[in-house]
Protein backbone atom coordinates (compact mmCIF):
# COMPACT_ATOMS: atom_id res chain seq x y z
CA UNK A 1 0.00 0.00 0.00
CA UNK A 2 1.42 3.15 -0.63
CA UNK A 3 1.88 6.56 0.89
CA UNK A 4 -0.92 7.65 -0.61
CA UNK A 5 -3.84 5.48 0.05
CA UNK A 6 -2.66 5.54 3.34
CA UNK A 7 -3.47 9.27 3.68
CA UNK A 8 -6.74 9.41 1.43
CA UNK A 9 -9.99 9.28 3.00
CA UNK A 10 -12.97 8.05 0.91
CA UNK A 11 -15.94 10.23 1.32
CA UNK A 12 -19.18 9.37 3.53
CA UNK A 13 -22.12 9.03 2.31
CA UNK A 14 -23.41 12.60 3.47
CA UNK A 15 -20.60 13.95 1.32
CA UNK A 16 -21.21 12.01 -1.98
CA UNK A 17 -24.90 13.06 -1.47
CA UNK A 18 -23.30 16.76 -1.03
CA UNK A 19 -21.45 16.76 -3.69
CA UNK A 20 -24.06 15.21 -6.13
CA UNK A 21 -26.50 18.13 -5.15
CA UNK A 22 -23.98 20.51 -5.63
CA UNK A 23 -24.17 19.98 -9.19
CA UNK A 24 -28.07 19.81 -9.68
CA UNK A 25 -28.55 23.28 -11.47
CA UNK A 26 -31.84 25.79 -9.91
CA UNK A 27 -35.25 24.45 -11.59
CA UNK A 28 -34.67 21.06 -12.24
CA UNK A 29 -37.35 18.01 -12.06
CA UNK A 30 -35.18 15.16 -10.27
CA UNK A 31 -36.02 11.71 -9.50
CA UNK A 32 -33.99 10.02 -5.95
CA UNK A 33 -33.29 6.36 -6.57
CA UNK A 34 -33.82 4.10 -3.34
CA UNK A 35 -31.35 3.70 -0.65
CA UNK A 36 -28.05 5.91 -1.16
CA UNK A 37 -29.18 8.81 -3.76
CA UNK A 38 -32.26 9.38 -1.19
CA UNK A 39 -29.92 11.35 1.20
CA UNK A 40 -29.04 14.28 -2.06
CA UNK A 41 -32.60 15.71 -0.67
CA UNK A 42 -31.25 16.39 2.44
CA UNK A 43 -28.10 18.25 0.52
CA UNK A 44 -29.36 20.45 -2.06
CA UNK A 45 -27.42 24.56 -0.90
CA UNK A 46 -29.62 26.76 0.84
CA UNK A 47 -31.57 28.76 -1.90
CA UNK A 48 -31.87 26.62 -4.77
CA UNK A 49 -35.04 25.34 -6.03
CA UNK A 50 -34.85 21.88 -7.13
CA UNK A 51 -38.17 19.52 -7.31
CA UNK A 52 -37.89 16.20 -6.26
CA UNK A 53 -39.82 13.28 -7.65
CA UNK A 54 -40.73 10.46 -6.09
CA UNK A 55 -41.84 7.26 -8.10
CA UNK A 56 -44.55 6.15 -5.73
CA UNK A 57 -46.83 9.59 -6.53
CA UNK A 58 -44.92 12.57 -4.65
CA UNK A 59 -43.86 15.80 -6.37
CA UNK A 60 -42.17 18.22 -4.43
CA UNK A 61 -40.49 15.83 -2.30
CA UNK A 62 -39.20 17.58 0.71
CA UNK A 63 -36.12 16.38 2.90
CA UNK A 64 -36.62 13.89 6.00
CA UNK A 65 -38.82 15.54 8.87
CA UNK A 66 -37.65 15.94 12.79
CA UNK A 67 -38.47 12.74 14.92
CA UNK A 68 -41.68 14.31 16.51
CA UNK A 69 -42.61 15.72 12.91
CA UNK A 70 -43.02 12.44 11.25
CA UNK A 71 -46.27 12.00 8.81
CA UNK A 72 -46.84 8.36 8.46
CA UNK A 73 -48.12 8.28 5.54
CA UNK A 74 -45.46 10.41 4.08
CA UNK A 75 -43.21 8.34 2.43
CA UNK A 76 -40.85 7.66 -0.42
CA UNK A 77 -40.69 4.65 -2.48
CA UNK A 78 -37.98 3.09 0.15
CA UNK A 79 -41.17 3.65 2.40
CA UNK A 80 -38.71 6.39 4.12
CA UNK A 81 -40.43 9.36 6.12
CA UNK A 82 -40.31 12.70 3.89
CA UNK A 83 -41.68 16.00 3.91
CA UNK A 84 -43.75 17.56 1.33
CA UNK A 85 -42.40 21.54 0.12
CA UNK A 86 -45.00 23.82 -0.34
CA UNK A 87 -46.62 23.70 -3.39
CA UNK A 88 -46.06 20.42 -3.65
CA UNK A 89 -48.43 17.65 -4.46
CA UNK A 90 -49.58 13.93 -3.96
CA UNK A 91 -50.04 12.19 -7.72
CA UNK A 92 -51.50 8.79 -8.88
CA UNK A 93 -49.07 5.97 -9.26
CA UNK A 94 -50.01 5.80 -12.63
CA UNK A 95 -49.42 9.43 -13.31
CA UNK A 96 -46.38 9.22 -11.58
CA UNK A 97 -45.16 6.89 -14.13
CA UNK A 98 -46.22 9.09 -16.85
CA UNK A 99 -44.24 11.77 -15.71
CA UNK A 100 -41.36 9.14 -15.95
CA UNK A 101 -42.31 8.04 -19.25
CA UNK A 102 -43.07 10.96 -20.63
CA UNK A 103 -39.59 12.44 -20.48
CA UNK A 104 -40.54 15.34 -17.59
CA UNK A 105 -38.03 14.16 -15.42
CA UNK A 106 -34.80 16.44 -15.78
CA UNK A 107 -32.33 13.80 -14.00
CA UNK A 108 -32.46 10.41 -12.07
CA UNK A 109 -30.19 9.85 -9.74
CA UNK A 110 -29.59 5.65 -8.70
CA UNK A 111 -27.34 3.44 -7.22
CA UNK A 112 -25.90 0.63 -9.01
CA UNK A 113 -24.05 -2.60 -8.87
CA UNK A 114 -22.26 -1.80 -11.57
CA UNK A 115 -21.61 0.93 -14.41
CA UNK A 116 -19.66 -0.15 -17.66
CA UNK A 117 -17.32 2.38 -19.46
CA UNK A 118 -19.94 2.69 -22.23
CA UNK A 119 -23.16 3.95 -19.71
CA UNK A 120 -24.65 0.18 -18.86
CA UNK A 121 -26.21 0.30 -15.62
CA UNK A 122 -27.08 -3.23 -13.38
CA UNK A 123 -28.76 -2.34 -10.65
CA UNK A 124 -31.21 -5.29 -10.13
CA UNK A 125 -31.64 -6.34 -6.68
CA UNK A 126 -30.10 -9.61 -6.21
CA UNK A 127 -31.58 -11.29 -3.24
CA UNK A 128 -34.27 -11.65 -1.15
CA UNK A 129 -32.78 -9.89 1.44
CA UNK A 130 -32.61 -7.14 -0.59
CA UNK A 131 -35.60 -3.99 0.28
CA UNK A 132 -37.25 -3.51 -3.24
CA UNK A 133 -38.16 -6.32 -5.25
CA UNK A 134 -36.12 -6.72 -8.58
CA UNK A 135 -35.91 -3.93 -10.81
CA UNK A 136 -38.78 -1.72 -9.36
CA UNK A 137 -38.87 1.43 -11.90
CA UNK A 138 -35.27 1.78 -12.11
CA UNK A 139 -36.06 0.57 -16.03
CA UNK A 140 -38.22 3.07 -16.47
CA UNK A 141 -36.19 5.89 -15.13
CA UNK A 142 -32.98 5.03 -16.88
CA UNK A 143 -35.30 5.08 -20.15
CA UNK A 144 -37.13 8.34 -19.82
CA UNK A 145 -35.12 10.66 -17.22
CA UNK A 146 -33.08 13.36 -19.74
CA UNK A 147 -30.34 12.44 -17.78
CA UNK A 148 -29.36 9.33 -15.70
CA UNK A 149 -26.11 9.50 -12.77
CA UNK A 150 -25.60 6.98 -10.70
CA UNK A 151 -24.67 7.83 -6.59
CA UNK A 152 -22.56 4.34 -5.41
CA UNK A 153 -19.07 2.79 -3.65
CA UNK A 154 -16.13 2.77 -5.94
CA UNK A 155 -15.97 -0.71 -5.34
CA UNK A 156 -18.18 -3.63 -3.13
CA UNK A 157 -17.04 -4.66 -0.15
CA UNK A 158 -14.65 -6.84 -0.44
CA UNK A 159 -12.37 -4.51 -3.22
CA UNK A 160 -13.66 -5.75 -6.47
CA UNK A 161 -14.33 -3.09 -8.82
CA UNK A 162 -17.81 -1.72 -9.38
CA UNK A 163 -16.43 0.42 -12.87
CA UNK A 164 -16.33 -2.03 -15.00
CA UNK A 165 -15.79 -2.93 -19.19
CA UNK A 166 -18.40 -4.70 -19.55
CA UNK A 167 -21.65 -5.58 -16.94
CA UNK A 168 -21.59 -9.14 -15.25
CA UNK A 169 -24.56 -8.69 -13.55
CA UNK A 170 -28.52 -7.94 -15.44
CA UNK A 171 -28.89 -4.50 -17.32
CA UNK A 172 -31.28 -2.25 -16.55
CA UNK A 173 -30.54 -0.14 -19.27
CA UNK A 174 -27.50 0.34 -21.74
CA UNK A 175 -25.68 3.27 -22.66
CA UNK A 176 -27.70 5.20 -20.28
CA UNK A 177 -25.73 7.00 -17.65
CA UNK A 178 -23.73 9.87 -18.14
CA UNK A 179 -22.18 10.54 -14.99
CA UNK A 180 -20.92 8.73 -12.20
CA UNK A 181 -20.21 9.84 -8.28
CA UNK A 182 -18.35 7.43 -6.35
CA UNK A 183 -16.91 7.73 -3.07
CA UNK A 184 -13.61 8.17 -4.68
CA UNK A 185 -14.00 10.60 -7.54
CA UNK A 186 -16.84 11.88 -9.87
CA UNK A 187 -16.37 10.35 -13.40
CA UNK A 188 -18.40 11.41 -16.77
CA UNK A 189 -19.24 8.83 -19.51
CA UNK A 190 -18.11 10.12 -22.85
CA UNK A 191 -17.55 8.06 -26.07
CA UNK A 192 -13.64 7.02 -24.92
CA UNK A 193 -15.37 5.62 -21.51
CA UNK A 194 -14.77 6.92 -17.55
CA UNK A 195 -13.83 11.36 -17.72
CA UNK A 196 -12.05 11.24 -14.16
CA UNK A 197 -13.73 14.54 -13.34
CA UNK A 198 -12.29 15.18 -9.62
CA UNK A 199 -10.97 12.05 -7.02
CA UNK A 200 -10.83 12.65 -3.53
CA UNK A 201 -8.18 14.39 -1.50
CA UNK A 202 -5.29 12.51 -0.96
CA UNK A 203 -5.76 9.47 -4.28
CA UNK A 204 -3.89 9.61 -7.00
CA UNK A 205 -5.06 8.66 -10.30
CA UNK A 206 -3.09 5.51 -10.61
CA UNK A 207 -4.35 4.74 -7.30
CA UNK A 208 -7.93 5.36 -8.46
CA UNK A 209 -7.27 3.04 -11.99
CA UNK A 210 -5.89 0.15 -9.47
CA UNK A 211 -9.43 -0.24 -8.36
CA UNK A 212 -11.34 0.18 -11.19
CA UNK A 213 -11.57 -2.57 -14.23
CA UNK A 214 -12.26 -0.11 -16.96
CA UNK A 215 -9.73 2.14 -18.38
CA UNK A 216 -9.87 5.73 -17.26
CA UNK A 217 -9.10 8.66 -18.92
CA UNK A 218 -8.34 12.30 -17.15
CA UNK A 219 -11.29 14.81 -18.21
CA UNK A 220 -10.12 17.71 -20.85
Amino acid sequence: MTDTVATMTPLSRTQMAQRLAHDIPEGWYVNLGIGMPTQVADCVPAGREVIFHSENGVLGMGPAPAKDAVEPWMINAGKQYVTLVKGGAYVHHADSFAMIRGGHLDLCVLGAFEVAENGDIANWATSENDTAPAVGGAMDLAAGAKRLWVMMDHTTKDGRPKLVKRCSYPLTALGAVRRVYTNLAVLDVTPNGFAVVEMCPGLSFAELQARTEAELHKAG
